[in-house]
């Protein structure tokens, strides 16, 4: 129970040398300065950036989402908090002109709100997708809150609040001319979301996009899928659940510690990591300067870990991936019945990754066997070649073969609703 407390103790004694190190590499390397003229300078800043980095403590990036070029010339982009819960804000990322063919291009454009994953990393790792999705779309983003950050007196997340979040999202946008995407995790809440307001008679969206997500872990089970399944529940509250310490707004509040999360992605391919933090040494040295800020902006993001709410982490492991109650027909959210064959009027496009070694083959595809109520002509599914996990929805593959997928398809509906 004390291990979140002793991470925190292990990052306050590092502190000083993780100062060390970056006033070390700015010495060695600053043009104005008398010490990057001594023999082997180079190698010595290299040395201490790499400390440093190794040492730092990752903070949430900025989406830094300024403006986007569509036909050629340059639209202002302003980042709005549209709603702001205690776990989550809901933004917009709202486009300018002030011209009027520039007004009248952007106003009729689809609506299309991304779910972003709960699940470790921030919002803003989908930065790619949302800057692509500003082309041709009105944009809006789920931003989870890093749980340890929230005050116990807000009370506590469970799996049934994020279906909840969702629901309240899209009715206040708008679920008439609305297209949803999920991004991985949110998949599986997306999906329920949508088919209790099916199940109710309301309005759902146009069109919902999954990618990558676990609807089914017993298709294709990957490494992530069998350490779910083969612990106990109990394992996972004991192990891996941590009370927030003290010097934090949410302390005592029982979470999954981003730390710990972070140790999970490094140790599935540690050697990629490794490698790829000597080649940035290798880039300093030899003055590859934007190769080696590549790497700082990869490592800013997949470093940045937010803690998750331990009662919505041991309700996904149980629900999802232990017991399986949504393709089992058997999931009931605050005693409704998740029923996706009671979606009738939107379209259904799944998305995976040929390469994907955290939601396998198949897994996202089993959404077209649940939503049986969606006629067989407006389901899709799109196979990416040669993509992991992150390629589906960011870096080149996501902007040159699933991006204009994703788009066309959101189109079809937006002209011609279901």
């Amino acid at each position: 129970m004390f291990l979140y407390q002793l991470h925190e103790m292990g990052r306050a004694w590092l502190a000083p040398m993780t100062f060390w190190a970056d006033a070390g590499a700015k010495m060695y390397s600053a043009p104005g300065s008398w010490l990057s003229s001594v023999p082997n300078a180079q190698r010595i800043a290299a040395g201490y950036e790499l400390l440093y980095r190794l040492g730092k403590d990752y903070s949430k990036p900025p989406f830094n989402i300024k403006s986007i070029e569509i036909n050629g010339l340059d639209y202002p982009v302003i980042e709005k908090v549209v709603i702001e819960k205690p776990f989550c804000r809901l933004l917009r990322f709202k486009r300018y002109s002030d011209t009027a063919p520039g007004v009248g291009e952007l106003k009729d454009d689809p609506i299309v709100l991304v779910v972003a994953p709960l699940s470790g990393h921030h919002a803003t790792l989908l930065r790619d997708t949302v800057r692509t999705l500003l082309r041709d779309h009105k944009v809006y983003i789920t931003d989870w809150t890093d749980a340890r950050m929230v005050p116990l007196s807000e009370g506590a997340l469970h799996l049934d609040d994020y279906i909840e979040y969702v629901q309240e999202f899209i009715r206040h946008i708008g679920a008439r001319n609305l297209h949803v995407i999920s991004v991985c995790q949110p998949t599986v809440p997306v999906l329920a979301a949508i088919s209790l307001m099916a199940a109710r008679g309301e309005e759902t969206p146009l069109s919902m996009t999954m990618m990558g997500g676990p609807i089914d872990t017993r298709e294709s089970p990957t490494q992530v899928n069998d350490l779910a399944y083969q612990r106990p529940l109990w394992w996972f509250e004991n192990n891996l659940v941590q009370p927030v310490p003290a010097n934090y707004p949410g302390r005592g509040r029982k979470v999954y510690p981003g730390f710990l999360q972070h140790m999970g992605f490094v140790a599935m391919n540690p050697e990629r990591h490794a490698q790829s933090h000597v080649e940035f040494y290798e880039h300093l040295i030899q003055g590859d300067l934007e190769d080696a800020q590549s790497h700082r902006e990869f490592y800013d993001e997949y470093n940045a870990v937010l803690d998750l709410a331990g009662e919505y982490y041991l309700d996904t492991v149980r629900i999802v991936f232990q017991e399986h109650l949504l393709p089992k027909g058997k999931w009931f959210v605050r005693g409704e019945h998740v029923t996706p064959a009671s979606i009738g009027r939107t379209a259904l496009l799944t998305i995976e990754g040929e390469l994907d070694d955290i939601s396998g083959e198949g897994q996202t595809q089993a959404a077209h066997g649940l939503c049986t109520g969606i006629p067989k002509t407006h389901h899709k599914h799109f196979t990416v070649p040669g993509a992991g996990h992150y390629g589906i929805f960011s870096g080149r593959r996501w902007r040159t073969q699933v991006y204009p997928v994703v788009r066309d398809f959101i189109a079809k509906y937006s002209k011609k609703p279901l």
